[in-house]
């Protein structure tokens, strides 16, 4: 098993250049959060899906994915109010086999942490996606990981939780947050735990109502057991605990997402 030594960084520059760094060195110095991809997401013919683009309400900004599960586990770390930054493919890992043989592999995913550690991750739509020669690098980062307090992660996450990100994500953006005071007057009708309709209904019209619950919903000032499809009769109970960071990173945010 590899012990997560003698591991180099490659990760390019604000102008483009490419630098390489002991990983160990580049952990405390650079800003992954802050990188462009050190290699782009494939094109491949004849495939429903292509790279695209994620509006981070964490961030403000765009973050490219390659594929449908990618963008699921950005939904996931968006949505943590835990983590401040997001990054994809920031950063190459190299290391030698014990044969002398250099390998690489390139994270599709950055997270930073408000305690100043990262996250890297991969995104595979199923867990034994990749191979064998994926789970030898998911072995390397783990200890690369381990010796600097960060952590390697490959996330699947269960269908019903993608399905119901995938629609409460399309409420991230702060406009959906409705007028003053819409805030406390979920809390009010959620103080316990209620089906989403009533409550929505005790606040008013839900044409009005509903896309501001789904925005707290989404920053966590609502909570719901997303493990189960969220339907008009899913109960839903507000948490004052939860959400602090989603919706205070929004203030900043200058861009405007897609709806979906």
């Amino acid at each position: 098993m590899h012990s997560g030594a003698g591991i180099d960084a490659a990760f390019a520059d604000p102008s483009g250049r490419v630098e390489h760094l002991p990983w160990e060195q580049s952990v405390t110095s650079v800003r992954f959060e802050n990188l462009a991809q050190i290699s782009a997401f494939p094109v491949m013919p004849g495939r429903r899906w292509g790279p695209g683009w994620w509006w981070s309400a964490t961030t403000g900004r765009h973050v490219v994915h390659g594929s449908a599960a990618m963008r699921t586990q950005l939904m996931v770390l968006d949505r943590d109010p835990y983590v401040t930054g997001l990054s994809a493919r920031p950063v190459r890992l190299l290391w030698r086999d014990p044969d002398g043989r250099v390998r690489s592999w390139v994270p599709q995913l950055f997270a930073r942490h408000a305690d100043g550690t990262g996250l890297l991750a991969d995104c595979p739509f199923s867990p034994s996606a990749g191979g064998d020669r994926a789970q030898r690098a998911r072995m390397v980062l783990e200890a690369a990981c381990a010796r600097v307090g960060w952590a390697y992660r490959r996330l699947v996450p269960p269908p019903a939780v993608a399905a119901n990100l995938r629609w409460l994500a399309g409420y991230r953006h702060p406009r959906y947050q409705g007028p003053p005071g819409m805030r406390a007057a979920l809390a009010e009708a959620f103080a316990g735990p209620r089906p989403l309709t009533d409550g929505v209904t005790a606040v008013g019209d839900s044409l009005q109502i509903l896309p501001a619950a789904y925005h707290a919903l989404w920053c966590g000032y609502l909570t719901a057991p997303l493990d189960e499809p969220l339907h008009e009769r899913a109960l839903i109970c507000a948490d004052s605990d939860r959400g602090q960071g989603v919706e205070g990173r929004l203030s900043n945010a200058g861009n405007d997402p897609a709806r979906g």
